[in-house]
């Protein structure tokens, strides 16, 4: 028998879930597909967020002969096959070609899709779970539109889960399959924004419950099938913001354990866009110039985790919270920016000095643009002094260095070059 997740897959859009970005009412993606003339596609995102889906979706409607390949597998072989399908009967009026983990294909593999996507003989729809920019030919990307998909969020996931028992009840013709809410709100979160992994849980925990007319799942059975502690978490409620509230204030305090615990509750929950996007934000706020290297790697980290996915991902964000937790601090970065930013805000700021303004251009010396700027690089030191910030700001001072080896050097620095 075939998984659970390919027997409910959706047959249209309204059935989908997740992905209201580009699928929702008058979403772009949305109003391509149903325009029925759908131009080349990649779809980028991890695994069990509905790329497959969503393009036998798109075939569907299209009216046209759909070809699956994976790119792991598939050989320019198995292309050349589809193209002499194209002089079939199946062929007339073009295919669409779903080619999964596209970044698989080298370059030589790539281009052999080239010449039938340009005369429209292919249409093709290309998924990837790696960054398309990095990965996907430039002439492939240039004729394509990307769209990215989003880890499925757990109240989404819930509401595959009801569709789901429903469909196990009629599959085994009993009158109910019913969970505990704390057993569905676990089975959900459990998933980590894998709408397959969690109809695996759920068809898991249907066969260890079987017996008789009804079968009731209890939050018991939800957290032995999952091997993870069953516990609350409400990613819009205040457990969640004082959770990412205590996990950066470890950080920024320089305890590593307590850092770690935190990272450990909140990937417990699944919530590894959270967790990403606030390491993100200490970087720059808590380290900053005080160890910036802090941001390419916590970068690298994050993109790592989130290509991986849970749980391996975990080991990635670990890295990142050990080097943020343990680097030097300074949040001299904020308070520049937020400064600047309040002058903007209550200051009549003033024009751009005419010297800096654009010069490039016929006409520009008559205007008197650009006329006494001194380019830097011809001095000594790379330095010439001379006015940047407007006249009604003139002297402003945003940035002080912190006190760190970084950023006395940077201090140093500054203050031997305006000397």
């Amino acid at each position: 028998m075939a998984p659970l997740a390919d027997r409910i897959r959706p047959r249209t859009l309204d059935e989908v879930v997740g992905q209201k970005h580009i699928l929702g009412n008058d979403k772009v993606l949305r109003r391509i597909i149903e325009s029925g003339n759908v131009p080349n596609l990649i779809f980028y995102g991890p695994s069990g967020v509905g790329k497959t889906t969503v393009a036998r979706i798109i075939a569907q409607g299209m009216g046209k002969e759909l070809y699956s390949l994976n790119a792991t597998t598939a050989s320019v072989s198995d292309i050349k096959a589809i193209a002499k399908d194209l002089d079939g009967f199946s062929g007339q009026g073009g295919v669409v070609l779903y080619l999964d983990e596209i970044q698989n294909f080298n370059k030589k593999q790539q281009q052999s899709l080239l010449e039938h996507i340009e005369n429209g003989s292919i249409t093709l729809i290309a998924s990837t779970t790696e960054n398309p920019y990095f990965y996907i030919y430039n002439a492939i990307l240039s004729r394509s539109i990307i769209f990215e998909f989003y880890p499925i969020t757990a109240d989404d996931i819930k509401e595959a889960l009801l569709r789901a028992a429903n469909c196990l009840r009629e599959e085994y013709g009993i009158k109910s399959v019913e969970m505990e809410p704390d057993a569905l709100e676990h089975l959900a979160n459990s998933a980590y924004g894998d709408v397959r992994k969690a109809m695996n849980l759920l068809e898991a925990c249907a066969i260890a419950s079987a017996g008789g007319e009804e079968i009731h799942i209890t939050v018991q059975t939800a957290a032995d099938v999952t091997a993870i502690p069953a516990t609350r978490y409400d990613k819009d409620g205040d457990s969640h913001y004082d959770l990412l509230s205590a996990f950066q204030k470890s950080i920024r305090g320089t305890d590593e354990n307590a850092a770690l615990h935190y990272l450990a509750r909140l990937l417990s929950a699944g919530d590894i866009k959270s967790v990403c996007r606030r390491l993100l934000v200490i970087a720059a706020e808590d380290v900053g110039l005080a160890y910036p290297n802090a941001m390419p790697i916590v970068k690298a980290c994050t993109d790592a985790a989130l290509q991986l996915g849970l749980p391996e991902g975990r080991l990635p964000l670990a890295e990142a919270v050990l080097v943020l937790a343990t680097a030097p601090k300074s949040n001299s970065v904020i308070c520049a920016v937020d400064a600047a930013m309040q002058d903007l805000n209550q200051r009549d700021t003033g024009d751009v000095p005419q010297h800096l303004k654009d010069a490039h251009y016929k006409g520009a010396a008559k205007m008197g643009r650009g006329m006494t700027y001194q380019y830097p690089h011809n001095f000594p030191g790379h330095y010439i002094k001379q006015q940047y910030l407007p006249d009604n700001l003139r002297g402003a001072v945003y940035y002080q260095p912190g006190e760190n080896k970084y950023e006395t050097s940077i201090r140093n620095y500054l203050e031997r070059l305006r000397k």
